[in-house]
């Protein structure tokens, strides 16, 4: 099996699964209970927090643990607008977001708020100068993903926070770090963000667990209402194997340098190998993350590619598996035609892939081009 959709969801680390399988066994305590159980639990909770809080560089207690990034999407974007109306009624983020930040916004416009979208560059980047400039007195959020989640291209969060603080001090910067953390360096510090979401299972964690960083003095409202878990700002019952097997994940993030390096040779191959064929036409920028490549096989449909690659067992995606085969908007904003947004394959590797995966994958495509009708003029 070649699994280059990474990007998707990960399989979990041995790490991971060894941690959830100790929590499920021994450490099955409920958290919030005064006996020698939940002691135990709640220590394993905040043995996370800390780990999760040094690799973020912040404080453990700016840490929230939640079942996924859209929970903690949802929870930072509409508490913060919720909460801080004070501030003004205006919120900006990019169209490229992920559908948890563009559709959470769109409904609070649908209540009242103004919303400004900021358009990608041809290179699927957006201008910190362009998002800035949407940002007024009245802007009480502004939100941009640090990495696109179908084309790999890096945001330019540290300097759009910059920009902003300097025109409004008081507008909440928040970011979907999503497919960044675990991949590349990211410090809510050297961002200067006041909150940030990120997911267990980008980077092999098991599904079901995420967090969200909201900085030190920043209010927001909750979402959920309850027992008062995470210092009141997720009620439920915290769920310590998942949250164990986010810590075995952490354990194993690896060197940030090494494998980028190592990563951005193996794009750079599957690159090269891919051209080879013809009629490939690249979609992610030269310095988008390494983990995601983003290509057009002109003429042929995404979707009779995709099935003819999982008959050789062989998968990657048409574009954000949150999207569920509709035509990327993110390709279509960054000014693709409809050919080449019908023909978009997204392969996103991982620490474990190699040059062996991509040789098979070109094999495999090199053959469909071979055997399959033109289908996409």
């Amino acid at each position: 099996m070649v699994y280059l959709d990474n990007s998707a969801t990960t399989a979990p680390c041995e790490k991971a699964i060894s941690e959830i399988n100790s929590a499920l066994h021994e450490n099955f305590g409920n958290p919030s209970s005064l006996h020698i159980l939940g002691m135990n639990a709640e220590l394993k909770i905040n043995e996370v927090r800390k780990k999760l809080a040094d690799l973020l560089e912040c404080r453990p207690d700016e840490i929230y643990f939640v079942s996924c990034a859209t929970e903690g999407n949802n929870t930072c974007i509409e508490g913060a607008v919720r909460r801080n109306k004070r501030l003004g009624k205006k919120i900006v983020t990019t169209a490229v977001e992920h559908p948890s930040v563009l559709n959470t916004v769109k409904r609070l416009e649908s209540e009242g708020s103004e919303a400004e979208f900021v358009s990608p560059e041809s290179d699927g980047t957006v201008s910190a100068e362009k998002f800035a400039a949407a940002v007024d007195e009245k802007t009480v959020l502004a939100s941009m993903m640090l990495v696109n989640n179908e084309t790999g291209a890096v945001m330019p969060v540290k300097e759009a926070v910059g920009l902003i603080k300097r025109k409004n001090k008081d507008t909440l910067i928040h970011c979907d770090a999503v497919q960044a953390f675990g991949k590349m360096p990211v410090s809510v510090k050297d961002l200067g963000v006041d909150m940030l979401t990120l997911s267990g299972h980008k980077f092999h964690a098991p599904k079901g667990i995420g967090a969200m960083y909201i900085r030190k003095g920043v209010n927001i409202r909750p979402l959920l209402a309850g027992g008062g878990q995470e210092k009141g700002m997720r009620s439920g019952t915290e769920s310590v194997p998942l949250i164990a097997g986010l810590g075995g994940a952490l354990s194993e993030i690896p060197d940030f340098k090494s494998t980028l390096e190592r990563l951005f040779e193996l794009r750079n191959y599957a690159k090269d190998r891919l051209l080879e064929i013809g009629n490939i036409k690249i979609n992610s920028n030269d310095s988008s993350l390494p983990y995601i490549l983003n290509i057009s096989v002109l003429g042929y449909r995404s979707e009779t590619l995709l099935h003819f690659l999982e008959a050789k067992e062989i998968y990657v995606s048409s574009g954000s598996a949150c999207s569920k085969g509709e035509v990327s908007k993110v390709l279509t904003l960054q000014g693709l035609k409809k050919a080449e947004t019908d023909s978009a394959l997204r392969i996103s590797f991982s620490k474990y892939s190699s040059k062996e995966d991509a040789d098979l994958l070109v094999g495999a495509l090199k053959e469909a081009v071979s055997k399959l009708r033109r289908s996409v003029k």
